[in-house]
């Protein structure tokens, strides 16, 4: 087994990163570092990757409770409606990613209230942001509690959602059951993330979420694969993929039957009319994918539902890439490209 940089080891422990991300935030972040709760007219999350999927996390959590539109932004130029009104967190684990740079200093420039979220680099610097800071030593992608936690803890202190705290809890008490079948050490059928692995074997997962939770938990698991197994995969959710992904299997159902797994990711928070919807996709392409696999998601909340999903698709990635001898943490293609980009 081949993980030269301690990968499963940093995710055996979001638990406790989650846990001490949620009690940091909480001990140093006061209420007056923020905007009054009643001058944000939206709410802004700017990041990549690793980092700006914690802005995915918050927005489909929280959509069903606050107040005021979240929109998360992963590009270089600072969207026009960003203003005095608005409330940015920009979030880059390094605080040195470009284009959360570029757009947290537009965000800046245009009179946002911007909240930085790193563990130094030049984001940390941003004059006239409120910072807080990130433990140092994660890889970007195995830094979520780190990341996701702050979110959480900054609307609640401005009371923007009262219910932050316990969701926060909820998910860190889910991500140790989770953990605690998922570790190394329980083999067989009896660690659902390894047996996934030996369904998945060398197909190509195929993630298919449901409503605004699946498709996050969706995108993760894809980005988990090719980062972590560096293999590709794709996702989709419904209702979207109602609407145009259903019409691209059978005509080359000899092909797909040999590459493609189908990965249902469900949730205790699905809209009713999504289960008929799930039910007949299946029915339609099952016979033109090798198999269809279904991770039903635990915990209490909508967060602890999420993160639990997300969390399964770590470790099912991580046994993706040691089952074919390949060593999860270092993102060789991800370094060239930054390199050629000096």
């Amino acid at each position: 087994m081949t993980d030269s940089l301690g990968f499963l080891d940093a995710v055996a422990g979001l638990p406790e990163q989650l846990t001490a991300a949620h009690e940091a935030a909480g001990e140093t972040l006061r209420a007056s570092d923020l905007p009054d709760a009643a001058s944000v007219r939206n709410i802004v999350v700017l990041g990549m990757g690793g980092s700006g999927i914690s802005g995915d996390v918050l927005s489909s959590v929280a959509s069903g409770v606050l107040p005021v539109p979240v929109t998360v932004l992963k590009q270089y130029r600072t969207p026009r409606f960003v203003g005095p009104g608005t409330l940015a967190f920009a979030l880059s684990y390094s605080g040195n990613t470009e284009e959360t740079l570029s757009m947290a200093r537009g965000a800046a420039e245009a009179g946002a209230s911007v909240v930085t979220v790193s563990s130094g680099g030049e984001l940390a610097e941003l004059p006239g942001a409120t910072h807080i800071s990130c433990p140092p030593g994660y890889m970007p992608r195995a830094a979520l509690g780190a990341l996701v936690a702050p979110l959480f803890v900054a609307l609640f202190r401005m009371g923007l959602m009262p219910q932050a705290h316990a969701l926060l809890v909820k998910a860190q008490e889910q991500l140790a059951h989770r953990r605690d079948r998922c570790r190394p050490e329980v083999t067989g059928a009896a660690n659902p993330a390894r047996e996934l692995a030996r369904q998945i074997d060398r197909t190509i997962p195929l993630i298919y979420g449901g409503g605004a939770i699946g498709a996050v938990a969706a995108m993760r698991w894809k980005c988990d694969v090719n980062e972590n197994a560096k293999a590709p995969a794709f996702w989709a959710a419904h209702p979207e993929l109602d609407h145009n992904e259903i019409c691209g299997f059978g005509q080359h159902g000899d092909v797909t039957r040999q590459v493609f797994t189908l990965i249902e990711l469900r949730h205790g928070s699905e809209h009713e009319r999504l289960e008929p919807r799930f039910a007949f996709t299946r029915g339609l392409i099952e016979e033109c994918v090798a198999r269809v696999l279904e991770v039903q998601a635990e915990g209490e909340g909508r967060l602890a539902q999420l993160l639990d999903l997300m969390y399964v698709g770590d470790w099912t990635s991580c046994y993706l890439a040691l089952d074919n001898d390949v060593d999860p943490g270092p993102i060789d293609a991800i370094a060239a490209l930054k390199a050629s980009m000096e």
